[in-house]
């Protein structure tokens, strides 16, 4: 079982080294160039992903938590602090390549719109999900405490989507895209949901096997080694000599 589990996460390992050697050799030489953005819009094989990755990374933190409260596992408490820590990462990068993107083409860096708006209140309600775990001491609290936070912050997500659909503002609900364009973002996608998937996979599995080691049976056995170590007696010469010569 474990090599099949080894086996598996080489595997998918390659595969998402793959796509995104992939993606980048398709967004350098393969996309063409805008002919109204220029080659600052190349940021879109970048920026759209992570967008979409933050969402569905928001929804594993969403739907972790309440698997947490229902049955109260901390494997789900795992779950939603690598997705929440790949959620802010995620969103901070949305927002660096939004503000590039936003500088080249509108002329300003930065403006009050309610999409922006929303995006970045959702990337300080993630950074402050990451602050809050790190000063809640006790497993069952932080637990509590995640999963709470991360089915309100959420909320955060449609309302973000909805600004474009349902409110006028500066960012576009969607862009014009060629053929060989629309197939990079799909491989760019691809590249950034199978990263985005290992890292939380990571980071869960690393958790895991912390609070495997800190469990009382895990102590109770280490602790035991070295007393039933001492406690085995000790074989004189003639005992070994004597166990050998029965084993020829």
């Amino acid at each position: 079982m474990a090599m099949r589990r080894r086996a598996f996460m080489l595997s998918y390992t390659l595969l998402t080294l793959l796509l995104i050697t992939c993606a980048l050799a398709m967004v350098v030489f393969y996309a063409p160039i805008d002919a109204q953005m220029g080659a600052s819009q190349k940021i879109v094989y970048l920026h759209l992903p992570a967008a979409i990755c933050t969402f569905l990374a928001a929804l594993v933190v969403f739907i972790s938590g309440i698997g947490y409260l229902l049955s109260r596992n901390l494997w789900f408490d795992d779950l939603t602090s690598s997705a929440g820590m790949v959620a802010a990462a995620l969103c901070s990068i949305v927002l660096l390549t939004g503000m590039v993107w936003a500088r080249s083409y509108w002329g300003f860096w930065w403006t009050w719109s309610p999409h922006l708006t929303f995006s970045l209140v959702l990337w300080v309600l993630y950074v402050v999900f990451v602050v809050i775990r790190l000063f809640q001491r006790s497993p069952r609290s932080r637990a509590v405490v995640s999963a709470v936070y991360g089915i309100a912050a959420f909320l955060d997500v449609p309302l973000i989507y909805l600004s474009t659909q349902l409110m006028e503002d500066v960012h576009p609900s969607s862009i014009a895209l060629t053929s060989p364009m629309k197939t990079t973002l799909v491989v760019s996608l691809a590249a950034m949901l199978t990263l985005a998937a290992w890292t939380i996979g990571y980071f869960t599995r690393h958790s895991t096997r912390q609070h495997a080691f800190r469990s009382p049976d895990a102590k109770q056995r280490t602790m035991a080694r070295p007393a039933q170590s001492l406690c085995r007696p000790s074989q004189t010469p003639i005992q070994r000599a004597h166990q050998k010569g029965i084993m020829q």
